[in-house]
């Protein structure tokens, strides 16, 4: 929990509408890498390109492309970005999107996939510039404004049926939904300081702002954004939602129903839901139930009720009810692969693999695929210790999906590499990781996932060693001092410099619960349980994750409260009656533990 994973896109659509219906991102086995085309052909690089892409071969053809879009026009260096990225090649798709650019400054589409390229790169100094220009020729082309009088001159005429203003808004609420689709909120809402006015001071940005600051993991700025919108229009429904759920971020629990609650006054159906959802939030599961009640009869859809209430079972760990209402569901025609993916969750909640498979196994060709098979090959792992074919069968269902879904290779490559570190087969795990590289040189995530693993396995100076690296190249990025921080206080290693990694991180986002369990860990690594174990609580308030609990009971346990921790871990063992970490401190702490 303490060292999140990187975003990475669990689809392409909001990209590329791409074309890798036969790629499988890797060089058949077997067979030698094709004669490369003369250098700065483009008409050859392209139909290198193209021949690759056929057979399957994604590095090459992303590179073929990206080496054809030096020399060629602003056309071969869209496909070549839009290439690239589908492949996952970020140098290359770094290459082609910077020369896509370069031949075409005012182009919207060439702005937004720079910036997204750059900020997977960790560039945010070029995301922002491609922000700023991307408002602004949006701005251009809407009749708003323009970058110069040159693009004033050359802009097309404003798009009838929708004001200038509202099309700049929609054109950076897409943009922002482009780059959250492949990249941390943190970053984004970085860039999105480049946001030229009058754009950034609309009451509908600042409410796109709000959005982002909250999934930033940054409660002040969201209230403060909340606010701003607030006084173009008190009664703004939106910012009312940004700034109870900004209270709720910081652990003003009162203030936070306050304002849902007028919320509920200005909308009483989308109201009425936001206050059963800070009610959940709050760990309050009886007010929220109650709550979700007492809009029967309302406007609120009946099975949208009986959706939340399920969700609210299930989240809380009464799972028999949490059965029972997704059954009905299931029954009635709602939420039916969702229904279905929760009930096969629940099997596995409750110690019943059999029964989980079979659920799972009904949704290995649906909208939740990877997941659903993802969760089914944890199990046969598990399986693994009883029979060999267990283990065939768990990594077959993911290769067969991959090979049927290029767009979800590298995706599917990582849960196989952490299924095989989580049972004891480290080696082979960095092994795949070092063939994913190959496909995708350079990629971020796949050098952090690396990176945990090798900590996992064991290998603690190779993991600190490559954090430091990755920290070299990317020295602001939060998600990295948090993960080094952890590391490193995990291992009580140089505590006080993993203090100040963590404090770093949450300058970024100061109420990330990973980087809050980060803090209280090092703390408790440095001798101060009481300090830790308040900041592990307000941890734990924000994502009631089972490995947090683990450490705020621990916390708790060594601070002499024996009685809190067990009732910390027994409640976070009801959510999570799976959970490694938090089952190995309990058989630490309580052997005789059922």
């Amino acid at each position: 929990m303490s060292r999140p994973k990187l975003a990475r896109a669990a689809a392409r659509s909001l990209v590329l509408p791409l074309l890798l219906a036969g790629c499988a991102a890797m060089h058949p086995q077997g067979t030698a890498p094709p004669p490369q085309p003369p250098a700065g052909d483009p008409t050859a690089l392209t139909l290198t390109a193209e021949a690759a892409l056929k057979r399957g071969d994604c590095r090459t053809a992303a590179e073929a492309y990206a080496q054809a879009a030096l020399t060629g026009d602003a056309r071969l260096a869209r496909r070549a970005t839009e290439v690239a990225l589908a492949c996952e090649h970020l140098p290359a798709a770094w290459a082609a999107a910077t020369r896509w650019r370069t031949l075409t400054p005012q182009d919207r589409d060439a702005n937004a996939l720079y910036a997204l390229v750059a900020l997977k790169l960790y560039r945010t100094a070029d995301a922002r510039a491609a922000v700023h220009d991307y408002c602004r020729s949006t701005l251009a082309e809407s009749g708003a404004g323009s970058a110069s009088p040159e693009a004033a001159q050359a802009s097309p005429a404003p798009r009838r049926g929708k004001p200038a203003h509202d099309q700049g808004v929609g054109a950076l609420a897409d943009l922002i939904s482009l780059l959250l689709e492949e990249t941390e909120p943190s970053a984004v809402l970085t860039a999105m300081s480049a946001v030229p006015e009058p754009t950034a001071s609309a009451p509908q940005t600042l409410v796109l702002f709000g959005e982002l600051a909250l999934a930033a993991y940054d409660g002040k700025r969201a209230e403060a954004y909340a606010q701003q919108a607030l006084a173009h229009d008190p009664k703004d429904f939106a910012a009312l939602r940004i700034l109870a759920r900004s209270y709720v971020l910081r652990g003003d629990a009162a203030h936070a129903i306050a304002t849902a609650r007028s919320a509920a006054e200005v909308d009483p159906v989308r109201g009425g839901l936001e206050l059963a959802e800070i009610f959940a939030s709050l760990d309050r599961t009886e007010e929220a139930h109650q709550q979700l009640e007492s809009l029967r009869g309302s406007a609120v859809p009946a099975a949208e009720i009986d959706r939340r209430l399920a969700l609210l079972a299930f989240q809380s760990g009464d799972l028999k009810e949490a059965q029972q209402r997704f059954t009905a569901l299931l029954a009635s025609g709602e939420s039916g692969e969702a229904a279905q993916l929760y009930l096969a969750d629940i099997a596995a909640r409750e110690g019943d693999p059999e029964r989980a498979l079979a659920e799972y196994r009904r949704l290995y060709d649906s909208s939740v695929a990877v997941p659903a098979r993802s969760r089914a090959a944890a199990l046969l792992f598990e399986r693994h210790a009883r029979t060999d074919s267990a283990r065939t069968e768990a990594l077959t269902l993911l290769d067969d999906y991959a090979a049927e879904h290029p767009e979800d290779e590298l995706q599917l490559t990582l849960a196989k590499a952490h299924l095989l570190a989580d049972h004891g087969e480290a080696d082979a795990s960095l092994t795949l990781l070092a063939g994913a590289l190959e496909r995708h040189p350079q990629h971020p995530s796949i050098e952090y996932d690396r990176a945990v693993i090798l900590d996992q396995a064991g290998q603690v100076h190779e993991s600190v060693s490559a954090l430091e690296q990755l920290l070299a190249a990317r020295p602001d990025d939060p998600s990295l001092q948090n993960a080094l921080g952890y590391t490193l206080a995990d291992h009580s290693l140089e505590l006080a410099r993993a203090e100040g990694l963590i404090r770093r991180s949450l300058s970024v986002m100061p109420d990330n619960p990973a980087a809050l369990d980060s803090l209280g860990w090092v703390h408790f690594r440095r001798g101060d349980a009481r300090s830790a174990a308040g900041t592990l609580e307000r941890a734990y308030a924000i994502d009631h994750d089972a490995e947090i609990a683990a450490h705020w009971g621990e916390a708790l346990w060594v601070s002499g409260e024996q009685g809190e921790a067990r009732k910390v871990w027994a409640a976070a063992l009801a959510r999570e009656p799976q959970s490694k970490p938090l089952k190995a401190t309990l058989e630490r702490f309580i052997p005789d533990a059922k």
